[in-house]
């Protein structure tokens, strides 16, 4: 045995506290994750189209909560009219959730000092 050994005890691999500390960190970054995905699960976003004749309300979880539709834009005559604007109220509610949620996620890399995508 080396001087200063002792039977049954192993020399401590060199940067063992290291590995602690990163699975430490790993936690309180998946701890901040959930925590800025459940706030975008809980948002609502609304978007609306014909000058607000239809108007879509979708959750962070890129669910359709509502839709207001005016009476006066539901003619029977004219359907095809009714359905592109409910379209591009959706398709407008869409995007502005993936929009937040890209800047909530982008935000929180940043934050942690990891490149955009990260998260």
């Amino acid at each position: 045995m080396g001087k200063g050994m002792k039977a049954g005890k192993r020399p401590k691999p060199a940067g063992g506290g290291n590995m602690q500390k990163q699975m430490q960190q790993m936690q309180m970054m998946q701890k901040k994750m959930d925590e800025v995905q459940a706030e975008i699960d809980a948002a609502e976003i609304s978007a609306s189209s014909g000058g607000g004749a239809v108007e879509v309300t979708v959750s962070g979880k890129k669910q359709i909560v509502s839709i207001d539709i005016q009476k006066e834009v539901v003619d029977p005559d004219d359907v095809e009219m009714l359905q592109d604007l409910i379209m591009a109220a959706v398709n407008e509610a869409m995007r502005q959730v993936e929009e937040m949620s890209q800047e909530k996620m982008g935000a929180l890399s940043s934050s942690l000092g990891l490149p955009q995508g990260m998260v």
